[in-house]
C-alpha cells in the first residue's frame, strides 16, 4: 500500500472514530455542501462534462447536477426521521423489556464512480454515505479526466476534507484501493469489473453495493400508444448517446403492431438525429466496439449509419430482427443502437425476458392493467417503468439497484441511508425485578406457564 493511500485511510478512520461524522448537524452541513458545490460551480462542471463526453449543457444539468441536488435536498428533508430509533415489539418471555433498532454509520467507505455520469454517480452515492454519517473515499473515473479533476478540486472546498477525500488515478489506483479493508464499497460500472470488486471485497468480508448493467428490455404491447412509446424510447436511447446503464437496450413488440411501431421509432430517431445535440461516445475503443456490433448483427438496419469519428458522435440506428446469438443481442449495447424484435404475444415477450439474465431495468408500454400485472408478476428486474423509460431512476423515494448479474443492493433516498448504516438491534431490561424462576432449573409450573403464554 502506498504511503498516500495509507495516510488517507488512516486519516479518515481517525475522523470517523472521533465521532464527528455521527452528528446530524455535521451530516446536514455536508449535504448542503454538495448542493452548494453543484449549484455554485455549474458552469465549471458543465464545461468538464462537455470536455469529457461532449454532453449538451442542458442534458448534463438535468441528468447530473440537478439529480445530485435533488438527492441531497431529499436527504436533508428526511434525515431526522431516518436517523430516529425504530421501536420494536418484544415477546412475552423477554418482559419486562423494551427494544429498538438504532441506525449507526458503518465507518469508512469507498465509492467508485464510472465515466458515463461522472458527477451524478460520484456524488449521489456520497449523499447516501454522508446522510448515514460515514467518512469516505470517492474514486472518479479516469475515463472522464476533466470531471475527475474538477471533483478533486471542489470536494475539499465544500465538504469536510478530513472525512471526504477524492483519490484520482487509473486501474492501478483502483486496484490498490480495493485491496484495503473498507466498511462498505459501492461500485457503479460493468458486470465484469463488478466481479473483480466483489472478489477483492471478499478477502476482507467487506459488504458491497454493485450497480451494474445488462440488457434492459422494453416490451411494447399491441394496445400501447405507439407514437408516444416510440418517442419516449427514442429519447431514452439517445440521451447520453445511449451510454446509460438503464437505457432501453432492445424492444420486444407484439407482431400485430410491429410494423407501425418500428416505423414510428425510426421516424423519431431520425428526428433526434437531425435536431438534438449529441453526446460523444466516450473514446475510440468504445466507438469501434459499437461499429463492430453493427457489422455482425444479421438483421436489417432501418436508418443509415452515420458516424463523426473526429467528434466521436454516432447517430442512432434501428436494427430490425437481429440474430439472437449475435453480439448486439448478447452484450450490453451502451450506445445509440436499438434492436427491435417481433413477438407473437405478451406471454412470448415475458418468456424471452425470463430466459435471459435479470436486467437492471425493464420497460413496458401498455394500456392494460392485466398486462401490467402479468409482466410485473412474472419477470424480475432491478426496477420497472411503465409507459416511459429512465424516470424510475430519478425518483429519490424509490430504491435504485439491480438484481442478479445487474447488481446487488440499492441506494437513493432512505434506501441509500440504510445501505450505509448498520441497523443495530438493542434490547434493554431493568435489573429489578429479578425473579428466581427465570433461571434454571425450571419447575414444571414455570414450564407450563411459559408454554401457555407463548401459545405453544
Amino acid at each position: 500500500m502506498s504511503t498516500d493511500v495509507a495516510a488517507t485511510i488512516e486519516g479518515l478512520r481517525a475522523t470517523f472514530d472521533s465521532g464527528r461524522t455521527a452528528d446530524l448537524t455535521w451530516r446536514k452541513r455536508q449535504l448542503q455542501g454538495i448542493i452548494d458545490l453543484v449549484k455554485q460551480n455549474e458552469q465549471l462542471l458543465l464545461d468538464a462534462l462537455a470536455q469529457d463526453l461532449g454532453k449538451p449543457p442542458f442534458d448534463a444539468w438535468l441528468a447530473e447536477l440537478n439529480m445530485v441536488k435533488d438527492e441531497a435536498a431529499h436527504a436533508i428533508a428526511h434525515l431526522g426521521g431516518w436517523a430516529k430509533r425504530e421501536k420494536a415489539s418484544v415477546p412475552v418471555v423477554t418482559q419486562p423489556a423494551k427494544a429498538w433498532i438504532e441506525p449507526q454509520p458503518l465507518g469508512v467507505v469507498l465509492i467508485i464512480a464510472p465515466w458515463n455520469y461522472p458527477v451524478q454517480l460520484a456524488l449521489a452515492p456520497a449523499v447516501a454515505a454522508l446522510s448515514a454519517g460515514n467518512a469516505m473515499v470517492i474514486k472518479p473515473s479516469e475515463l472522464a479526466p476533466a470531471t475527475s479533476a474538477a471533483l478533486a478540486e471542489l470536494v475539499p472546498r465544500y465538504l469536510d476534507p478530513d472525512a471526504v477525500r477524492v483519490v484520482e488515478g487509473a486501474v492501478d489506483t483502483t486496484t490498490e484501493l480495493l485491496a484495503q479493508a473498507w466498511d462498505h464499497i459501492l461500485f457503479t460500472g460493468s458486470t465484469q469489473v463488478g466481479r473483480v470488486v466483489m472478489e477483492a471485497a471478499a478477502k476482507h468480508l467487506t459488504p458491497v453495493t454493485l450497480e451494474l448493467g445488462g440488457k434492459s428490455p422494453t416490451i411494447v404491447a399491441a394496445d400501447a400508444d405507439l407514437k408516444v412509446a416510440a418517442k419516449r424510447i427514442a429519447w431514452g436511447k439517445t440521451i447520453n448517446a445511449g451510454q446509460t446503464c438503464t437505457a432501453p437496450d432492445f424492444v420486444l413488440v407484439e407482431s400485430k403492431v410491429a410494423a407501425a411501431f418500428t416505423q414510428h421509432l425510426s421516424d423519431e430517431l431520425a428526428s433526434f438525429r437531425d435536431k438534438a445535440p449529441a453526446t460523444s461516445i466516450v473514446n475510440e475503443r468504445h466507438l469501434d466496439r459499437l461499429e463492430g456490433l453493427l457489422d455482425g448483427h444479421g438483421g436489417e438496419e432501418l436508418l443509415p449509419r452515420k458516424t463523426d469519428r473526429a467528434n466521436r458522435v454516432m447517430a442512432p440506428v434501428v436494427v430490425r430482427e437481429p440474430e439472437l446469438d449475435s453480439p448486439i443481442m448478447q452484450e450490453e449495447i451502451f450506445g445509440p443502437l436499438i434492436p427491435v424484435i417481433e413477438v407473437e404475444s405478451i406471454d412470448a415477450a415475458i418468456d424471452f425476458v425470463k430466459a435471459r439474465p435479470r436486467p437492471l431495468a425493464l420497460y413496458l408500454f401498455t394500456g392494460s392493467e392485466a398486462t401490467e400485472r402479468a409482466v410485473l408478476a412474472r419477470t424480475h428486474a432491478g426496477s420497472v417503468c411503465i409507459n416511459h423509460v429512465l424516470y424510475q431512476a430519478v425518483v429519490t423515494s424509490l430504491p435504485f439497484g439491480g438484481i442478479g448479474p445487474s447488481g446487488m443492493g440499492a441506494y437513493h433516498g432512505k434506501a441509500g441511508f440504510d445501505t450505509f448504516s448498520h441497523r443495530k438491534p438493542v434490547l434493554k431490561r431493568p435489573t429489578r425485578p429479578d425473579a428466581s424462576f427465570a433461571y434454571p432449573p425450571y419447575s414444571a409450573v414455570v414450564q407450563k406457564l411459559l408454554k401457555t403464554l407463548t401459545r405453544w
